[in-house]
């Protein structure tokens, strides 16, 4: 209903579980999807890995109870751009849907550390036949991500490294695009061997 409200956001579907969710994003390719976590039936970040996956333009905000919880950790990785506690007042989710449109990345210092030992976990990974390889922290994403870890704020970011608060957020969203293309691959990528592996069971007598 605040959506409704606000100039220039049209609400083109509502979903009543994850399986909805998914259906209705494919349907209607809308440009920003505010997913539960705690969806029925599928959950919000099996939801969003699928919407990720035939829908990557979309920015998915997940609503969470926890800023710092595994499952808002698990919607990062599936896909999800940022996220929107459940306490949030709700004249403030329409900020949250314009930031986010506008390139706008939420990130709390939990969040950033998991990010960091994410990416040096997946810089250990052998890569899948076919599949591109495990992605690489530039210098200046990498400092950007550790200066959020250590909970400073963007203003401060950019002024200790001399760039521009907009330069900031480019590398945080630079961040979650590679980890993002990297997780996309890698699903399609085992979803590919696992129908090579049944196909000839397939025409098996």
């Amino acid at each position: 209903m605040v959506l409704e409200e606000q100039a220039g956001v049209e609400v083109v579907a509502e979903a009543e579980n994850g399986a909805e969710a998914v259906a209705m994003a494919e349907n209607f390719a809308p440009d920003v999807v505010l997913m539960d976590v705690a969806m029925p039936g599928l959950d919000g970040v099996g939801a969003t890995r699928q919407i990720a996956l035939f829908h990557p333009s979309a920015r998915i905000v997940m609503l969470a109870v926890n800023a710092d919880g595994a499952e808002l950790f698990d919607a990062i990785r599936a896909g999800a751009t940022t996220y929107l506690l459940k306490e949030t007042a709700i004249d403030q989710v329409a900020g949250v849907v314009r930031a986010v449109v506008a390139g706008e990345t939420l990130l709390t210092p939990a969040l950033a550390a998991r990010l960091l030992d994410e990416f040096d976990a997946l810089s250990a990974l052998e890569p899948l036949p076919g599949a591109p390889g495990p992605p690489a922290l530039a210098p200046r994403e990498r400092l950007v991500l550790e200066r959020v870890a250590a909970a400073q704020a963007t203003g401060d970011i950019a002024t200790d490294l001399s760039i521009s608060e907009h330069t900031v957020r480019n590398h945080l969203r630079n961040v979650l695009g590679k980890l993002h293309v990297f997780n996309r691959s890698r699903t399609t990528s085992e979803a590919g061997a696992a129908t090579a592996v049944a196909e000839p069971d397939a025409t098996a007598p």
